[in-house]
Order: structure tokens, then C-alpha cells, then sequence
């Protein structure tokens, strides 16, 4: 199982709706890089992620689970350079962590949120899953 972190403005689509979505879950689409298309093409079912709320909040507020391999995007206009998956909202976290909190943690000094800021799709080592998840308040990371 691989770790995700799933960036949004939550004016554009927040957490809420993404729980709002259910089970069958809603495909993350929109993604235009091409670092982030290829760490969606690299998911696989049952890889958990983080979403997190940029722009506004700029905190960790759910955890999701990838539901659907890469696929073209449907809002590509048929350009196939572009896929997404679908993920599903598995649950809050306990208390969300900010990204002043994850970048005052030296053991996320390395993690992509703090490096690679602009990315949306970003990769999470399983030591910053345990640390975040630690964080966040939960007992034992989600897997």
C-alpha cells in the first residue's frame, strides 16, 4: 500500500462534498501536471491519502482511500495526456494538522507538502503517514 496526499480549494470541491459523494466516491480530475498524473497513474485500489485544503484552511482535515484506477479524465475535452482516479472519503481526522504545524515538525522536514508545495497529488512516506496520523490524533495510522 502506497500514501497520498490530495490538495483542494475547498471553494472549489472540500472535504464535506467529498464525503457528501459516498462510497462510490467521485473522480479527482482536473489535475494538469504531469508529476501529479503520474502519481495517480501509480495508485493502486485501497492506497490511502490525505485531503487536504489549500488556499483556505491549509490543514489535513480527512483521510480517503483510492477507489478506481487512473482512468482519462473526464473534464479533459479528449485530450488523453490526462487521467485521474477516484477516491472515496473514509474518514475525518480526529483533529486536523495544519501545514504550520507539519513544517514545524522536523520529521516532515522532507515531505512533499513542505517541499513541493505547488504539487496537487503528492506522494507520503509511510513514516510521514505515522507521524501525521499521530498528529492528527489517531491511536493507529488508518491503513
Amino acid at each position: 500500500m502506497a500514501f497520498w496526499l490530495y490538495k483542494s480549494e475547498p471553494f472549489k470541491w472540500s472535504w464535506q462534498m467529498q464525503k457528501d459523494a459516498g462510497a462510490k466516491g467521485t473522480e479527482w480530475t482536473g489535475v494538469r501536471n504531469y508529476l501529479a498524473r503520474n502519481n495517480m497513474r501509480a495508485m493502486q485500489i485501497g492506497d490511502k491519502g490525505f485531503f487536504y485544503h489549500s488556499n483556505e484552511g491549509l490543514e489535513i482535515v480527512g483521510i480517503t482511500e483510492v477507489c478506481a484506477l487512473s482512468h482519462p479524465d473526464s473534464t479533459a475535452e479528449g485530450d488523453a495526456r490526462w487521467d485521474c482516479v477516484d477516491i472515496r472519503a473514509v474518514r475525518d481526522v480526529p483533529r486536523p494538522v495544519t501545514l504550520k504545524e507539519i513544517k514545524d515538525n522536523p520529521k516532515l522536514a522532507n515531505m512533499a507538502l513542505v517541499t513541493s508545495m505547488r504539487l496537487s497529488v503528492q506522494p507520503v512516506t509511510e513514516d510521514e503517514w505515522i507521524e501525521v496520523c499521530r498528529m492528527a490524533g489517531f491511536d493507529s495510522p488508518p491503513r
